[in-house]
């Protein structure tokens, strides 16, 4: 654990920092060693762990998923199928309540937001050291375990809903449609440049606004994390106090984990009702 100034930064740094993988200003590629070798390497880079733990945590939701569709009875039903058919319920009584069209591709798919980005969520509850301590003993120098931290998967998320927005819009509302949607509204047809920057910015910022809300608050519940982590260096009465604050924080965190899946889906959920609804086409 890091003591004084200096290390404390390094530490905090050396936990918000991704394990990079691309191609480095000499013409190699391999692994980034610091923050500023990352930031050298340019845009061709891949966050290999978060990378790697987002597919961990999509594979554990669909073999409990699988494990749960598997063991279904008609009987008394277990534990695990109890909490699968919870979750599916509760997903899908959201989504009939506002989407009202014929789509079976919207249930399933905010199931699926919901449940990985929860996972991908939970993976801040975590103590902050156990698996980059795990890691550095490996010879890995830098892992960071929570894919929500990092805006490349949330944008990238945010830009696949969105490019189902755009294809939901065009096959309900047709090219023209479309057009005169984003050109007619709000203001009258002559004012269609002052429509067409309205709604424009409108339409960028809903996978603006998915991406990095749930960016930036994970980003936040883990930078607290790091902090609570320093506290441990101070002192008996600091490390009481701190474990006080995290196992609080840790608490209300489920909260905030489960709220942020909760709104990406049900964002996802509204985004495409709009894309369908033809009666707000001009």
């Amino acid at each position: 654990m890091a003591s004084g100034e200096g290390s404390s930064a390094e530490y905090i740094q050396h936990h918000l920092t991704n394990l990079t993988y691309g191609q480095h200003p000499d013409g190699t590629w391999g692994f980034a060693h610091s923050a500023q070798e990352a930031q050298a390497m340019g845009l061709w880079t891949v966050n290999v762990d978060s990378m790697v733990w987002s597919l961990l945590t999509g594979l554990v939701f669909v073999w409990v998923f699988y494990k749960g569709a598997r063991k279904a009875t008609a009987g008394v039903p277990g534990g695990l199928q109890n909490a699968v058919e919870m979750i599916v319920d509760f997903i899908d009584d959201t989504t009939r309540s506002i989407f009202n069209y014929n789509n079976p591709l919207v249930a399933p798919m905010a199931l699926t937001i919901f449940v990985w980005v929860w996972l991908m969520n939970f993976m801040d509850l975590i103590p902050v050291d156990w698996i980059p301590g795990l890691s550095a003993a490996l010879g890995i120098h830098y892992m960071k375990i929570v894919p929500t931290t990092d805006p490349n998967i949330t944008m990238a998320m945010a830009f696949s809903v969105f490019a189902l927005i755009l294809y939901y819009s065009i096959k309900r509302k047709g090219v023209g449609g479309f057009i005169g949607e984003l050109a007619f509204h709000p203001f009258p047809k002559f004012l269609f440049p002052v429509n067409l920057i309205l709604e424009g910015v409108t339409l960028i910022a809903k996978p603006l606004s998915l991406g990095l809300r749930l960016f930036g608050n994970m980003y936040a519940g883990e930078m607290i994390f790091v902090l609570i982590a320093l506290m441990f260096t101070g002192g008996i009465f600091m490390g009481v106090f701190g474990g006080v604050l995290q196992w609080g924080w840790a608490v209300f965190h489920v909260l905030i984990i489960t709220l942020q899946a909760f709104i990406f889906a049900v964002l996802t959920v509204v985004y495409l009702t709009q894309a369908h609804d033809v009666e707000e086409a001009h």
